[in-house]
């Protein structure tokens, strides 16, 4: 498989994702996981993937560095700035090529959600780390060593010295967390992907652990793909947020937008579901109603039309919406936002939706 080389005509970018499509063959039929997504990141910018499970966003990132199974049939391109050979379509290389193996560890590191499943159990946290630094840096055990707790210190991992020679299990959850970061980040990677990195933590450690993230990403002027369903996390990490539904990025903005105005129906009910402090005792929360559909032989028009309490019928189930700029940076995909004034987003009206959509 030939590498392709890529044009970057924006400043600065470390990745642009392009109509990304992830297939998954299955005995009912073809499972359409991810659906023509597109994103990109900048130096030192953190995005934010946001959506329910099994909305794609896990399957996006691991085919960032070729990791999905055999399974998925991906299209697209995801161009990477590499070292020393400028942009290059990762999906262009062999997922086992050396290429490939150059890039991933070493450029672009990925921070897993669960953090016991992610070390093996039988060896020690030292031996884990020095597998990255002994493959992409150094072959010198005495150097790699010293690499290894340098980095195990940066992430605050007291004692640094004793708990290089320990194993997993003699690690707390939140001391887990951050040998895993170490391991991700040991070889000062230009991309950190981190999949809900303190899910399985409790508050307080989920805060350090954030702390500890945005020191590192100013020290090493490293872009971070965040991905998460908490927006509380979002709002303390992100500068610009992507939200995912059913294998589609519904609505993108910079973080202030999002939580301001935003656009989507679906992001409004995300939002309007978070506990708000001064909520009085009595009232419920919202709640969007139904769940994600199985993207298994998708009916056309809207993935969030069943969902929707804004649909508007002979529309949104006829036509999928595109994403559309609603001012700089905030693009949605809805009916209902195609820049006209008929609502605090530039909203259509009904008759004029139906119109485009016609």
């Amino acid at each position: 498989m030939e590498e392709k080389k890529i044009e970057n005509d924006g400043k600065d970018i470390v990745l642009d994702v392009r109509d990304l499509r992830i297939n998954i063959e299955m005995d009912e039929g073809t499972l359409t996981a991810v659906r023509g997504v597109n994103f990109s990141i900048k130096k030192g910018e953190t995005l934010g993937l946001v959506g329910e499970s099994g909305c794609g966003k896990s399957l996006t990132s691991k085919a960032i560095l070729g990791i999905n199974e055999k399974k998925c049939k991906t299209t697209g391109q995801i161009v990477f700035d590499t070292d020393g050979r400028g942009m290059v379509d990762l999906l262009s290389l062999s997922p086992k090529g050396k290429e490939i193996r150059q890039v991933r560890g070493k450029q672009i590191s990925m921070v897993f959600q669960e953090p016991m499943v992610a070390f093996s159990p039988l060896y020690t946290i030292g031996n884990q780390i020095n597998e990255c630094t002994r493959l992409h840096i150094t072959k010198d055990r005495k150097k790699s060593r010293e690499i290894s707790l340098e980095m195990m210190k940066k992430v605050g991992i007291a004692n640094a010295e004793k708990r290089y020679d320990q194993y997993p299990h003699e690690f707390s959850g939140g001391m887990l967390q951050r040998a895993l970061i170490a391991m991700a980040l040991v070889c000062n990677p230009k991309l950190l992907i981190a999949d809900e990195p303190t899910t399985a933590l409790d508050v307080t450690i989920q805060a350090q652990i954030l702390e500890l993230m945005k020191e590192l990403q100013k020290d090493l002027n490293m872009a971070i793909l965040f991905i998460t369903h908490d927006l509380g996390t979002v709002a303390a990490m992100c500068d610009r947020v992507a939200v995912m539904y059913l294998g589609k990025i519904v609505e993108i903005a910079p973080v202030k937008d999002i939580y301001a105005a935003p656009a989507h129906p679906y992001t409004q009910g995300l939002i309007g579901s978070v506990h708000k402090i001064g909520t009085k005792k009595e009232e419920r929360l919202f709640s969007i109603e139904g769940t994600v559909p199985l993207a298994l032989n998708l009916p056309p028009g809207c993935g969030f039309y069943e969902r929707c309490g804004k649909r508007i019928e002979g529309v949104c189930n006829v036509k999928e919406p595109e994403l559309t700029e609603l001012s700089d940076g905030h693009a949605v995909a809805c009916h209902l936002c195609g820049g006209c004034q008929g609502c605090a987003f530039g909203a259509n009206s009904g008759e004029e939706a139906k119109k485009d959509a016609e």
